[in-house]
């Protein structure tokens, strides 16, 4: 019982961002990285050849003022110079003009009626119903959505570059307007994710108000195309809610890793990612023993296959090749995962298993265009929130 203990202890030990799930940046110091890359003998920077970024000029009709800069004499014999070049050489310079809030102010009259002697005050108009304008209101959701600025923050920039003044819980309040104000087009994103072909999903740790002085465990959901990103914040990480942001009757290909909410759906219409896989793989090889020979041999699979795709996805190979190519390979692969199961350390024993029991969904891309062999896209979408996260604290 102690020695399978002290081997826990040290496979958690050796656990890191090549073999589990954890983040680089949790990575002790003498974690090994990836090799650099073999140096090309060029030089740094932009290559012959290669297309030039330049800021192009606008048109004249786009340009507020026109300043003439003619010479009146030679710049060699001072002698006196008339007329105008056909195609002077133009510069263009921009600039923000000073910015001042625009403040209107309603005032809303009350007059008594000279028959009744009722008091009768003028409603403000609908437009006026908030202290801030919609242009203002969506700059402050701008800057604390897609711009992940902290709330702190946001009220800075307000004030030094616009000149307005708000509270900190006028940012929260705007960014709530916001939020229901774009109410019905995510629930028209919802609709539409549901009904793709291709769905990219994943989900990540959240925190969702305090309770007992505690902030509260919550899962951020994903699910991504290339359209549409919908996110979910939920207290549960389990099935049900990976078919309420799908729905039940979900019947497109779905990328993901292989976390176990998401196995109510047809196995042969998923697709496991290959960036968790070769993690897992990796763990194999670190753990040593049997396990440890036989991931090397997987991972020497994997990288055939990924030589192959990148010329897939380069459009130097085609896809009915590589098809043809993936057919030992697969056999392969799932053989080895199987003498695993059998041969090789619990652990790892284990790991095979489960990797097995979603075999099927191993080499969906293979055959199915328009599938990716990873989840990176989702964990790409799914980066935005968490940076937003971490400067919001929650929600």
């Amino acid at each position: 019982m102690l020695l399978a203990r002290i081997a826990e202890l040290e496979a958690k030990l050796g656990q890191n961002s090549t073999n589990s799930s954890k983040p680089p940046s949790s990575d002790p110091p003498g974690t090994a990285q990836k090799p650099p890359k073999a140096p090309t003998g060029r030089k740094p920077g932009g290559q012959p050849g290669h297309e030039k970024h330049v800021r192009e000029l606008l048109p004249v009709e786009q340009v507020n003022k026109v300043v003439e800069l003619i010479p009146e004499q030679c710049g060699n014999c001072q002698g006196r110079l008339r007329g105008k070049d056909a195609e002077p050489r133009r510069h263009q310079v921009t600039e923000v003009p000073p910015i001042k809030p625009h403040v209107t102010e309603y005032r809303c009259h009350e007059l008594t009626c000279e028959r009744c002697g009722e008091a009768t005050r003028h409603e403000l108009p609908p437009e006026a119903t908030s202290v801030f304008g919609p242009r203002l209101n969506s700059i402050v959701s701008l800057c604390g959505g897609e711009y992940r600025l902290a709330k702190r923050t946001t009220q800075m920039l307000l004030s030094d570059l616009l000149g307005v003044d708000l509270a900190l819980g006028s940012v929260s309040n705007l960014e709530q307007e916001t939020s229901e104000s774009v109410a019905a087009p995510v629930e028209d994103a919802r609709a539409y994710v549901r009904e793709e072909t291709f769905v990219n999903g994943d989900e990540t740790g959240w925190y969702e108000g305090k309770k007992a002085g505690r902030r509260i465990r919550a899962w951020l959901w994903v699910a991504a195309t290339p359209l549409v990103t919908v996110f979910l914040i939920s207290l549960s990480r389990g099935a049900a809610v990976a078919k309420q942001i799908l729905g039940e009757n979900f019947t497109g290909f779905f990328t993901s890793d292989r976390w176990s909410a998401y196995n109510w759906l047809d196995v042969v219409l998923r697709q496991l990612c290959w960036s968790h896989l070769t993690r897992d793989v990796q763990g194999f090889i670190d753990r040593g023993g049997v396990g440890g020979e036989l991931g090397k041999q997987l991972m020497d699979l994997r990288h055939q296959m990924f030589g192959w795709w990148h010329r897939v996805r380069d459009g130097t190979l085609l896809r009915a090749t590589f098809a043809r190519r993936m057919e030992p390979v697969e056999a392969e692969f799932i053989r080895l995962l199987g003498e695993a199961e059998l041969r090789a350390e619990p652990k790892t024993a284990g790991m095979a298993k489960e990797i097995l029991k979603l075999k099927s969904a191993l080499f969906t891309f293979v055959t199915v265009e328009g599938i990716e062999p990873t989840n990176n896209f989702a964990e790409r979408q799914v980066r935005c929130a968490v940076q937003w996260r971490k400067t919001s604290f929650g929600t």
